[in-house]
């Protein structure tokens, strides 16, 4: 329940951050951020509408569309963010903090890619591309900032057409591409990790465990001080599953002995979701 409360926190936080960048950064200057949100700010650029509303909108369904792919847990607080920016978006004045274009890109990206990360660190996204890009993810091993760049690409290209400006195209890129960065610092759900977990409790682990779309091997051994046989069990998984598997062992074993370690490569069969 604490670990849940400050998982939310933590999006809360993000959510915050990400508003900051919009409505302080990049909206004030008709720069686009990456993914949903960027198309929300295009259209809300072009029309009467509302961009808080248009995020809101746009993301309902690929809110829907990872609720069948990336499990409920994830769109839980995926879910917590959108509507979170969502308000945020409509509480925070739209004002520039800088008058420089590029300074306000710069800044823009830094802000959102670090509210972005946040979510992703908490174990949930801050929705639009950033579910898209970890649906891709589970299936390619492709970092989540760099799909997004990608991604992104065809919403910058139709800000050049549109507004035909590219002045504020490219530096809507940059703001994305900083924003990718940032949040592959923070988050890099690509990388693939192997646990030893040592527990007394063998049998109420590998219950939880083995409902996880991960294999588990059991593997008996020895302490070489005490000589007490014990049960080591292993599995290899991702950085976007590690939060879900530390709450697992400490509600299940708090005495378990666990070495976390980053996986070079793997050959043979793994899910990739």
């Amino acid at each position: 329940m604490i670990n849940q409360v400050k998982d939310c926190i933590m999006v809360l936080l993000g959510a915050a951050l990400i508003a900051v960048g919009f409505n302080l950064f990049l909206i004030p200057h008709h720069l686009l951020s990456g993914g949903v949100s960027g198309l929300a700010m295009l259209t809300g650029y072009f029309t009467p509408l509302n961009i808080s509303v248009l995020y809101f909108a746009y993301n309902i369904p690929i809110l829907i569309a990872g609720l069948f792919l990336l499990g409920k847990r994830f769109i839980s607080f995926s879910i917590i963010s959108v509507i979170s920016v969502t308000w945020l978006i409509a509480m925070i004045p739209v004002t520039p903090l800088v008058t420089d274009m590029l300074l306000s890109s710069v800044f823009g990206g830094v802000l959102v890619g670090l509210g972005s990360g946040f979510s992703f660190r908490a174990g949930g996204s801050s929705g639009g591309f950033d579910i898209v890009g970890s649906i891709i993810s589970r299936f390619r091993d492709f970092p989540i900032g760099n799909v997004l760049v990608a991604l992104n690409a065809v919403v910058i290209l139709a800000m050049g057409y549109l507004e035909d400006d590219w002045n504020l195209a490219l530096a809507s890129m940059v703001s994305i591409y900083i924003c990718g960065k940032v949040l592959d610092l923070i988050h890099i759900s690509h990388i693939k990790i192997t646990l030893f977990i040592v527990t007394d409790k063998t049998d109420e682990l590998l219950a939880r465990l083995l409902q996880l779309p991960r294999g588990v091997t059991l593997i008996k051994t020895q302490g070489a001080f005490t000589h007490k046989e014990k049960d080591m069990l292993m599995t290899v998984t991702t950085r976007y599953e590690l939060v879900e598997l530390k709450n697992i062992i400490k509600e299940s074993d708090p005495n378990a002995f666990v070495n976390i370690v980053e996986t070079v490569g793997i050959m043979g069969s793994f899910r990739k979701r």
